[in-house]
C-alpha cells in the first residue's frame, strides 16, 4: 500500500491524493507553521488558514508509524480529514484468524494504542473490513487446531484461545481511546470471524453478507468470545440458540436482531460507512460515552473470556477422530471457496 494515504474509492481501494514530489514538499514543510518564511502582509487570512491546515495535515500523515502502514496481513488507511484509521484484512492464504493474523492485528493495536488518542494523533473511528473478496474472514485457523488436537498439545491450543480473546477484549474497549470501533461486512462472517464482529460498536453489512457459528457441527463450540457477547446482547438463552443451531444468518436477520445496525446494498459498504462517519460526527461524544456506560452495565471481564478458552481447550482434546478429519474437510471446503471467487 502507498506509504502516503489518499482516499478510499467506492471499493475499498486505495486512491492516492499525492505524488512522491507532493510528499517531499508535505515532508518538507512539516516541521511547522514557524520554521516557514511569513506570508506577505497582503494575503488573505484564508489563505494564512489553509496554509496552516495543509501544514498540519502533512504533520499528522508523517506522524503515523510507517510500521502501521506496512503490516504484512492488513492494509491501513489513515484519512486525517475524518480522524479515521481504516483497516483490511488482505491475507496472504486463506481469510482466517492465523498466528502471522494474530500477530499483525498486535501488532495494529498496540502501534494505535502508542500513537493515537487524546493529545497524539486525532483518531475518532476505527474500521475492519477485508480484501477478500466474498469473505470477511472464516474465523479460527481451522487446519492448526487439528494439527494440535492430534499432537495433544493442549499448551499452543490455549496459548491460542488467550491471545484471541485478548484482541477481542482489546476490541471491546476500544483500546482505552475515546472513539467509535466499525466492523464493514461484505462477504460471509463465520465462526472467530463472526464472534470478532460482535467486539465492535458499529457492524455496517452489505446485503448478502453471511454469519454464522459452525463449530457445533464437529463437536465444538465457538471458544473466543460468542458465548458472553452475544449473552451480553440477546440473552443466554438465544445465545445458546445461535451457538447450538449451526445456522447461517443473513445481514437482514441480525439486523432484526440488533446485531448489525445497518444493512446496505452490495458494494456500498465502504460508502455507507462514510455517511455513518459523517452523520454521527455531530453526536460522536455521546455515543462514545454510550458504548462505555454499555460496557459498565455488562462487563465481560478478561478473566471470564480465559476460564471460557480452557473450556474449548478441553473440549477440543476430547474431539474424535472423525470429529478432527471434519475440521479438515471444513477448511479445505473454505480454501476451494476462497480459491474460486479470489
Amino acid at each position: 500500500m502507498d506509504r502516503v494515504p489518499g482516499d478510499l474509492g467506492k471499493d475499498g481501494h486505495l486512491v492516492s491524493d499525492a505524488s512522491a514530489d507532493d510528499f517531499g514538499s508535505a515532508r518538507s514543510a512539516a516541521f511547522g507553521a514557524d520554521d516557514l518564511p511569513a506570508m506577505p502582509l497582503s494575503a488573505p487570512a484564508r489563505d494564512r488558514g489553509m496554509e496552516r491546515e495543509l501544514i498540519e495535515r502533512a504533520r499528522q500523515r508523517l506522524l503515523v508509524p510507517e510500521a502501521l502502514l506496512n503490516l504484512a496481513e492488513f492494509d491501513v488507511l489513515y484519512d486525517a480529514d475524518d480522524r479515521t484509521l481504516w483497516t483490511f484484512l488482505n491475507p496472504t492464504g486463506r481469510p482466517s484468524f492465523t498466528p502471522a493474523v494474530l500477530s499483525d492485528i498486535e501488532s495494529l493495536m498496540d502501534l494505535v494504542g502508542g500513537h493515537f488518542g487524546p493529545e497524539r494523533l486525532p483518531l475518532d473511528y476505527l474500521v475492519l473490513g477485508s480484501r477478500a473478496a466474498g469473505v470477511f474472514c472464516f474465523g479460527g485457523d481451522l487446519e492448526l487446531f487439528a494439527a494440535l488436537i492430534e499432537q495433544r498439545d493442549a499448551e499452543r491450543l490455549r496459548l491460542y484461545a488467550y491471545r484471541s480473546v485478548r484482541i477481542l477484549h482489546r476490541n471491546l474497549h476500544a483500546l482505552d481511546l475515546p472513539m467509535l470501533t466499525i466492523g464493514l461486512v461484505q462477504g460471509q462472517a463465520m465462526g472467530g470471524g463472526f464472534e470478532a464482529l460482535l467486539s465492535f460498536d458499529v457492524i455496517i453489512a452489505e446485503r448478502g453478507a453471511t454469519f454464522g457459528l459452525p463449530e457445533i457441527m464437529f463437536g465444538l463450540f465457538p471458544g473466543m468470545g460468542a458465548h458472553m457477547l452475544l449473552a451480553r446482547k440477546l440473552g443466554v438463552a438465544m445465545a445458546e440458540r445461535m451457538i447450538l443451531s449451526n445456522r447461517t444468518y443473513s445481514a437482514e436477520e441480525l439486523h432484526a436482531l440488533g446485531l448489525v445496525t445497518q444493512v446496505v446494498e452490495p458494494g456500498e459498504g465502504v460508502e455507507a460507512v462514510r455517511r455513518f462517519i459523517a452523520e454521527s460526527r455531530r453526536r460522536l461524544p455521546g455515543m462514545v460515552n454510550a458504548m462505555r456506560a454499555s460496557r459498565v452495565v455488562a462487563p465481560v471481564s478478561f478473566a471470564d473470556l480465559c476460564k471460557v478458552g480452557d473450556l474449548w481447550v478441553e473440549a477440543a482434546l476430547q474431539l474424535s477422530d472423525g470429529d478432527v478429519k471434519l475440521m479438515r474437510r471444513l477448511a479445505a471446503a473454505q480454501s476451494r471457496l476462497y480459491a474460486r471467487v479470489a
